[in-house]
Protein backbone atom coordinates (compact mmCIF):
# COMPACT_ATOMS: atom_id res chain seq x y z
CA UNK A 1 0.00 0.00 0.00
CA UNK A 2 1.75 3.29 -1.36
CA UNK A 3 1.33 6.64 0.65
CA UNK A 4 -0.53 8.07 -1.52
CA UNK A 5 -3.24 5.21 -1.08
CA UNK A 6 -3.42 6.60 2.47
CA UNK A 7 -3.62 9.61 2.23
CA UNK A 8 -7.10 11.30 3.37
CA UNK A 9 -8.94 15.04 2.26
CA UNK A 10 -7.85 16.53 5.29
CA UNK A 11 -9.25 19.70 6.36
CA UNK A 12 -7.54 22.89 7.14
CA UNK A 13 -9.17 22.24 10.76
CA UNK A 14 -7.48 18.86 10.83
CA UNK A 15 -4.29 20.56 10.37
CA UNK A 16 -4.83 22.79 12.90
CA UNK A 17 -5.45 20.29 15.61
CA UNK A 18 -2.82 17.88 14.66
CA UNK A 19 -0.67 20.64 15.12
CA UNK A 20 -1.42 21.39 18.20
CA UNK A 21 -1.01 17.89 18.94
CA UNK A 22 2.35 17.60 17.67
CA UNK A 23 2.96 21.05 19.38
CA UNK A 24 2.20 19.45 22.76
CA UNK A 25 4.49 16.55 22.30
CA UNK A 26 7.39 19.01 21.78
CA UNK A 27 6.30 20.54 25.39
CA UNK A 28 7.66 16.91 26.80
CA UNK A 29 10.75 16.30 24.70
CA UNK A 30 13.13 15.47 27.44
CA UNK A 31 10.50 13.73 29.82
CA UNK A 32 9.30 10.15 28.51
CA UNK A 33 12.15 8.18 27.90
CA UNK A 34 12.13 5.20 26.76
CA UNK A 35 8.25 5.70 25.55
CA UNK A 36 7.49 8.30 22.92
CA UNK A 37 6.74 11.67 23.05
CA UNK A 38 3.14 11.65 22.46
CA UNK A 39 0.89 14.31 22.27
CA UNK A 40 -3.07 14.21 22.60
CA UNK A 41 -6.20 17.11 21.67
CA UNK A 42 -9.77 16.30 22.09
CA UNK A 43 -11.45 18.65 20.30
CA UNK A 44 -15.70 19.30 19.61
CA UNK A 45 -16.91 22.34 18.13
CA UNK A 46 -13.83 23.93 17.89
CA UNK A 47 -12.83 23.72 21.23
CA UNK A 48 -10.59 22.37 23.23
CA UNK A 49 -11.95 20.01 25.67
CA UNK A 50 -8.75 18.21 26.98
CA UNK A 51 -5.06 18.40 26.56
CA UNK A 52 -2.12 16.47 27.50
CA UNK A 53 1.58 14.87 27.15
CA UNK A 54 2.98 11.37 27.88
CA UNK A 55 4.51 12.12 31.11
CA UNK A 56 7.75 9.79 32.56
CA UNK A 57 7.54 5.95 32.17
CA UNK A 58 5.14 4.49 34.15
CA UNK A 59 2.33 7.82 34.73
CA UNK A 60 0.03 8.66 32.52
CA UNK A 61 0.24 8.76 28.31
CA UNK A 62 -1.00 11.44 26.57
CA UNK A 63 -4.42 10.37 25.79
CA UNK A 64 -5.19 9.62 29.41
CA UNK A 65 -3.81 12.90 30.34
CA UNK A 66 -6.37 14.84 28.22
CA UNK A 67 -9.34 12.64 29.43
CA UNK A 68 -8.24 13.78 32.78
CA UNK A 69 -7.64 17.23 31.65
CA UNK A 70 -11.32 17.45 30.12
CA UNK A 71 -12.77 15.50 33.20
CA UNK A 72 -11.38 17.95 35.29
CA UNK A 73 -13.31 20.89 33.36
CA UNK A 74 -16.47 18.69 33.34
CA UNK A 75 -16.29 18.03 29.58
CA UNK A 76 -18.17 15.15 28.91
CA UNK A 77 -15.80 13.96 25.38
CA UNK A 78 -18.45 11.84 23.96
CA UNK A 79 -18.77 12.57 20.40
CA UNK A 80 -15.71 14.29 20.38
CA UNK A 81 -12.41 14.10 18.08
CA UNK A 82 -9.65 13.11 19.35
CA UNK A 83 -6.31 14.31 17.56
CA UNK A 84 -2.93 12.51 18.68
CA UNK A 85 0.38 12.03 17.61
CA UNK A 86 1.08 8.19 17.80
CA UNK A 87 -1.34 5.43 17.98
CA UNK A 88 -3.22 4.71 20.98
CA UNK A 89 -1.47 1.75 22.53
CA UNK A 90 -3.61 -1.44 22.87
CA UNK A 91 -1.40 -3.83 25.75
CA UNK A 92 -1.16 -3.50 29.27
CA UNK A 93 2.65 -2.14 29.88
CA UNK A 94 3.57 0.02 32.67
CA UNK A 95 0.51 1.29 32.43
CA UNK A 96 -2.92 0.21 31.22
CA UNK A 97 -4.02 0.40 27.36
CA UNK A 98 -5.11 3.55 26.28
CA UNK A 99 -7.57 2.58 23.98
CA UNK A 100 -9.44 0.78 27.00
CA UNK A 101 -9.57 4.59 28.01
CA UNK A 102 -10.74 6.28 24.45
CA UNK A 103 -13.38 3.56 24.13
CA UNK A 104 -14.90 4.45 27.40
CA UNK A 105 -14.92 8.15 26.62
CA UNK A 106 -16.83 7.63 23.42
CA UNK A 107 -15.24 9.87 21.28
CA UNK A 108 -16.85 9.69 17.21
CA UNK A 109 -13.34 10.32 15.88
CA UNK A 110 -9.84 9.46 16.31
CA UNK A 111 -7.04 10.97 13.65
CA UNK A 112 -3.60 9.49 14.98
CA UNK A 113 -0.31 10.75 12.97
CA UNK A 114 0.95 7.33 12.56
CA UNK A 115 1.10 3.46 13.59
CA UNK A 116 3.44 2.89 16.88
CA UNK A 117 6.17 0.65 15.49
CA UNK A 118 6.16 -1.28 18.49
CA UNK A 119 5.61 -4.63 17.38
CA UNK A 120 2.91 -5.24 20.33
CA UNK A 121 1.00 -2.36 19.02
CA UNK A 122 1.08 -1.59 15.31
CA UNK A 123 -2.34 -1.47 13.81
CA UNK A 124 -3.87 -3.18 17.24
CA UNK A 125 -5.00 0.15 18.53
CA UNK A 126 -6.55 0.94 15.57
CA UNK A 127 -8.51 -2.18 15.26
CA UNK A 128 -9.64 -2.09 18.37
CA UNK A 129 -10.89 1.65 18.47
CA UNK A 130 -13.02 0.43 14.84
CA UNK A 131 -14.02 -2.15 16.60
CA UNK A 132 -15.93 -0.56 19.25
CA UNK A 133 -17.27 1.91 15.86
CA UNK A 134 -15.17 5.14 16.24
CA UNK A 135 -13.83 6.68 12.83
CA UNK A 136 -10.73 6.03 12.83
CA UNK A 137 -8.01 8.33 10.32
CA UNK A 138 -4.02 7.54 10.13
CA UNK A 139 -1.55 9.83 8.51
CA UNK A 140 -2.18 12.91 8.99
CA UNK A 141 1.81 15.26 9.62
CA UNK A 142 3.16 11.75 10.17
CA UNK A 143 6.76 12.83 9.57
CA UNK A 144 6.54 15.37 11.80
CA UNK A 145 5.19 13.74 14.32
CA UNK A 146 8.08 10.83 13.40
CA UNK A 147 10.49 13.79 13.41
CA UNK A 148 9.57 14.00 17.41
CA UNK A 149 10.73 10.33 17.83
CA UNK A 150 12.82 9.31 15.32
CA UNK A 151 14.88 7.35 18.69
CA UNK A 152 11.99 5.48 19.45
CA UNK A 153 10.53 4.41 15.99
CA UNK A 154 14.96 3.57 15.58
CA UNK A 155 14.81 1.69 18.32
CA UNK A 156 11.35 -0.17 17.53
CA UNK A 157 12.39 -1.16 14.38
CA UNK A 158 16.60 -1.16 13.67
CA UNK A 159 17.18 -2.12 17.36
CA UNK A 160 19.78 0.78 17.80
CA UNK A 161 18.86 4.31 18.94
CA UNK A 162 19.05 7.24 16.60
CA UNK A 163 22.52 9.02 16.95
CA UNK A 164 23.22 12.88 16.81
CA UNK A 165 27.10 13.36 16.47
CA UNK A 166 27.22 17.32 17.92
CA UNK A 167 30.31 19.18 16.57
CA UNK A 168 31.91 22.45 17.48
CA UNK A 169 34.84 24.19 15.39
CA UNK A 170 34.90 27.28 13.13
CA UNK A 171 33.74 28.44 9.71
CA UNK A 172 36.76 26.13 8.14
CA UNK A 173 35.62 23.12 10.08
CA UNK A 174 38.76 23.28 12.69
CA UNK A 175 37.59 22.78 16.47
CA UNK A 176 40.92 23.22 18.28
CA UNK A 177 44.33 24.42 17.80
CA UNK A 178 47.20 22.19 17.76
CA UNK A 179 48.17 22.71 21.73
CA UNK A 180 44.38 21.84 22.40
CA UNK A 181 42.83 24.85 23.37
CA UNK A 182 39.58 24.50 22.28
CA UNK A 183 37.36 26.63 24.90
CA UNK A 184 35.82 28.21 23.87
CA UNK A 185 34.94 28.30 20.20
CA UNK A 186 31.54 28.88 19.87
CA UNK A 187 29.42 31.28 22.43
CA UNK A 188 27.31 30.96 25.59
CA UNK A 189 24.08 30.71 23.37
CA UNK A 190 25.47 27.83 21.56
CA UNK A 191 26.41 26.08 24.47
CA UNK A 192 23.20 26.93 26.30
CA UNK A 193 21.70 24.69 23.25
CA UNK A 194 24.12 21.99 22.39
CA UNK A 195 22.88 21.76 26.38
CA UNK A 196 19.27 21.81 25.38
CA UNK A 197 20.17 18.52 23.10
CA UNK A 198 21.88 16.82 25.60
CA UNK A 199 19.16 16.98 27.99
CA UNK A 200 16.69 15.69 25.38
CA UNK A 201 18.88 12.62 24.89
CA UNK A 202 18.66 9.36 26.44
CA UNK A 203 22.40 9.14 27.13
CA UNK A 204 25.51 11.27 26.13
CA UNK A 205 28.47 9.55 25.58
CA UNK A 206 32.11 10.74 25.12
CA UNK A 207 35.54 9.07 24.35
CA UNK A 208 38.04 8.57 27.03
CA UNK A 209 40.64 10.93 25.18
CA UNK A 210 37.98 14.15 26.02
CA UNK A 211 37.52 12.45 29.28
CA UNK A 212 41.16 12.53 30.20
CA UNK A 213 42.35 15.80 28.27
CA UNK A 214 38.93 18.23 29.38
CA UNK A 215 37.97 15.95 32.64
CA UNK A 216 33.81 17.08 31.29
CA UNK A 217 31.03 16.99 33.42
CA UNK A 218 28.95 15.55 30.37
CA UNK A 219 25.68 17.23 32.39
CA UNK A 220 22.76 19.30 30.54
CA UNK A 221 23.89 21.87 33.37
CA UNK A 222 22.64 25.31 31.30
CA UNK A 223 18.96 23.55 30.63
CA UNK A 224 16.38 22.92 32.73
CA UNK A 225 15.55 18.61 33.18
CA UNK A 226 13.46 16.47 35.00
CA UNK A 227 15.73 13.55 34.78
CA UNK A 228 19.62 13.41 33.60
CA UNK A 229 21.14 11.39 30.76
CA UNK A 230 22.89 8.45 31.15
CA UNK A 231 26.89 8.95 30.74
CA UNK A 232 28.46 6.33 28.51
CA UNK A 233 32.08 6.50 28.10
CA UNK A 234 34.19 4.34 25.20
CA UNK A 235 37.38 3.41 26.77
CA UNK A 236 38.93 0.60 25.46
CA UNK A 237 41.94 -0.02 28.40
CA UNK A 238 39.91 1.07 30.40
CA UNK A 239 41.55 3.77 32.01
CA UNK A 240 38.73 5.87 33.81
CA UNK A 241 39.99 7.72 36.33
CA UNK A 242 37.15 6.89 39.41
CA UNK A 243 37.66 10.70 40.73
CA UNK A 244 36.57 11.77 37.18
CA UNK A 245 34.35 14.75 37.65
CA UNK A 246 31.37 13.14 35.53
CA UNK A 247 31.41 10.20 38.08
CA UNK A 248 29.09 12.21 40.38
CA UNK A 249 27.25 9.29 41.60
CA UNK A 250 24.35 9.56 38.63
CA UNK A 251 24.66 6.66 35.86
CA UNK A 252 27.51 5.83 33.71
CA UNK A 253 28.14 3.21 31.12
CA UNK A 254 31.94 2.48 30.57
CA UNK A 255 32.50 0.04 27.40
CA UNK A 256 35.77 -1.56 27.52
CA UNK A 257 37.60 -4.25 25.85
CA UNK A 258 39.30 -5.25 29.26
CA UNK A 259 37.52 -6.22 31.86
CA UNK A 260 40.10 -6.07 35.55
CA UNK A 261 37.97 -6.73 38.62
CA UNK A 262 40.09 -3.73 40.31
CA UNK A 263 39.04 -1.29 38.13
CA UNK A 264 35.75 -2.53 37.85
CA UNK A 265 34.95 -2.61 41.50
CA UNK A 266 36.47 1.14 41.95
CA UNK A 267 34.21 2.55 39.14
CA UNK A 268 31.01 0.73 40.59
CA UNK A 269 31.33 2.57 43.88
CA UNK A 270 31.10 5.76 41.99
CA UNK A 271 27.88 4.44 40.29
CA UNK A 272 29.44 3.41 36.76
CA UNK A 273 29.00 -0.10 35.15
CA UNK A 274 31.52 -2.01 32.95
CA UNK A 275 30.33 -3.04 30.11
CA UNK A 276 32.61 -5.78 28.13
CA UNK A 277 32.99 -4.80 24.42
CA UNK A 278 34.39 -6.65 21.77
CA UNK A 279 37.14 -4.92 19.29
CA UNK A 280 37.12 -4.18 15.35
CA UNK A 281 40.26 -5.60 13.93
CA UNK A 282 42.42 -2.80 14.19
CA UNK A 283 41.63 -2.84 18.43
CA UNK A 284 39.02 0.17 18.37
CA UNK A 285 35.84 -0.87 19.86
CA UNK A 286 33.00 -2.28 17.87
CA UNK A 287 30.65 0.11 17.51
CA UNK A 288 27.75 -1.61 15.72
CA UNK A 289 27.77 -3.67 19.36
CA UNK A 290 27.49 -0.63 21.75
CA UNK A 291 24.93 0.65 19.99
CA UNK A 292 23.17 -3.04 20.06
CA UNK A 293 23.60 -3.13 23.57
CA UNK A 294 22.07 0.36 23.99
CA UNK A 295 19.39 -0.36 22.20
CA UNK A 296 18.45 -3.43 24.25
CA UNK A 297 18.80 -1.43 27.07
CA UNK A 298 15.91 1.04 26.33
CA UNK A 299 18.32 3.87 24.62
CA UNK A 300 16.23 5.97 22.19
CA UNK A 301 18.36 8.79 21.17
CA UNK A 302 22.44 9.11 21.66
CA UNK A 303 24.30 11.98 21.67
CA UNK A 304 27.74 11.69 20.58
CA UNK A 305 30.11 14.71 22.10
CA UNK A 306 33.98 13.89 21.18
CA UNK A 307 37.23 14.52 19.90
CA UNK A 308 38.09 13.95 16.36
CA UNK A 309 39.21 10.89 16.34
CA UNK A 310 35.88 9.16 17.92
CA UNK A 311 33.65 11.85 16.22
CA UNK A 312 35.94 10.64 12.64
CA UNK A 313 34.82 6.79 13.66
CA UNK A 314 30.95 7.25 13.87
CA UNK A 315 30.92 9.18 10.42
CA UNK A 316 33.64 6.74 8.61
CA UNK A 317 31.39 3.87 9.93
CA UNK A 318 28.36 5.53 9.07
CA UNK A 319 26.59 5.16 11.94
CA UNK A 320 25.84 9.47 12.59
CA UNK A 321 22.31 9.57 11.48
CA UNK A 322 22.32 13.18 12.35
CA UNK A 323 24.65 15.94 12.57
CA UNK A 324 24.14 18.77 15.35
CA UNK A 325 26.99 21.64 13.89
CA UNK A 326 28.03 24.72 15.23
CA UNK A 327 30.23 27.21 14.19
CA UNK A 328 31.73 30.25 14.93
CA UNK A 329 32.67 32.93 12.57
CA UNK A 330 36.13 32.53 12.45
CA UNK A 331 38.65 31.02 11.04
CA UNK A 332 41.54 29.05 12.52
CA UNK A 333 43.83 27.63 9.67
CA UNK A 334 46.29 25.06 10.73
CA UNK A 335 44.72 23.55 13.42
CA UNK A 336 42.57 20.39 14.57
CA UNK A 337 39.43 19.38 12.54
CA UNK A 338 35.91 18.78 14.07
CA UNK A 339 36.51 15.17 12.62
CA UNK A 340 38.96 13.47 11.70
CA UNK A 341 38.40 11.21 8.21
CA UNK A 342 40.54 9.95 5.53
CA UNK A 343 41.18 12.43 2.05
CA UNK A 344 38.62 11.87 -0.42
CA UNK A 345 40.24 10.14 -3.64
CA UNK A 346 36.72 11.92 -5.53
CA UNK A 347 33.90 13.89 -5.08
CA UNK A 348 30.56 11.74 -4.27
CA UNK A 349 28.20 11.73 -6.59
CA UNK A 350 25.10 12.27 -4.34
CA UNK A 351 24.88 14.01 -0.92
CA UNK A 352 24.80 11.85 2.07
CA UNK A 353 23.40 14.19 4.44
CA UNK A 354 20.48 16.58 4.05
CA UNK A 355 20.15 19.81 5.79
CA UNK A 356 17.08 20.16 7.73
CA UNK A 357 17.45 23.34 9.87
CA UNK A 358 19.93 26.35 10.46
CA UNK A 359 19.87 28.83 13.03
CA UNK A 360 21.90 31.64 14.78
CA UNK A 361 22.41 30.76 18.16
CA UNK A 362 23.82 34.52 18.92
CA UNK A 363 27.35 34.94 16.96
CA UNK A 364 27.07 31.31 16.34
CA UNK A 365 25.45 29.27 13.52
CA UNK A 366 23.53 26.15 14.01
CA UNK A 367 23.11 23.74 11.46
CA UNK A 368 21.34 20.16 11.71
CA UNK A 369 21.71 17.58 9.32
CA UNK A 370 20.30 14.37 8.57
CA UNK A 371 21.31 11.11 7.34
CA UNK A 372 19.37 10.56 4.07
CA UNK A 373 19.59 6.72 4.27
CA UNK A 374 18.94 6.78 7.92
CA UNK A 375 16.06 8.86 7.41
CA UNK A 376 14.69 6.98 4.68
CA UNK A 377 14.49 3.68 6.55
CA UNK A 378 12.74 5.39 9.53
CA UNK A 379 10.23 6.41 7.06
CA UNK A 380 9.30 2.96 6.27
CA UNK A 381 6.77 2.96 8.96
CA UNK A 382 4.76 5.45 8.19
CA UNK A 383 2.47 3.89 5.25
CA UNK A 384 2.18 0.58 7.27
CA UNK A 385 -1.82 1.03 8.46
CA UNK A 386 -2.18 -2.81 7.51
CA UNK A 387 -6.30 -2.43 8.61
CA UNK A 388 -8.85 -0.59 6.13
CA UNK A 389 -9.06 3.09 6.23
CA UNK A 390 -12.37 3.14 5.42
Amino acid sequence: MSPAQLSFPWSDTDHHWMQHALDTAETVMALPTPNPRVGCVIVRDGQILGLGATQRAGEAHAEVRALLDASANAFDVAGSTVYVTLEPCSHHGRTPPCVDALIAARPARVVIAMLDPNPNVTGQGVERLRAAGITVQVGLKGEEALAINPGFVSRMTRGTPWVWLKLAGSLDGRSALHNGSSQWITGAAARRDGHAWRARACAVLTGIGTVLADDPLLTPRHSPVSRMPTKIVLDTHLRLPPQARLLDGTPTWVFSAVDDAERRKALAERNAEVIVTPCTPDGRLDLDAVLQWLGSNDINELHVEAGPTLSGAWLRAGLADELLVYQAPMLLGDAQPMAALPAATMLPEQAEFAFIDTRLLGDDLRVRARHLDSWAELLRVLPLDRVSQV
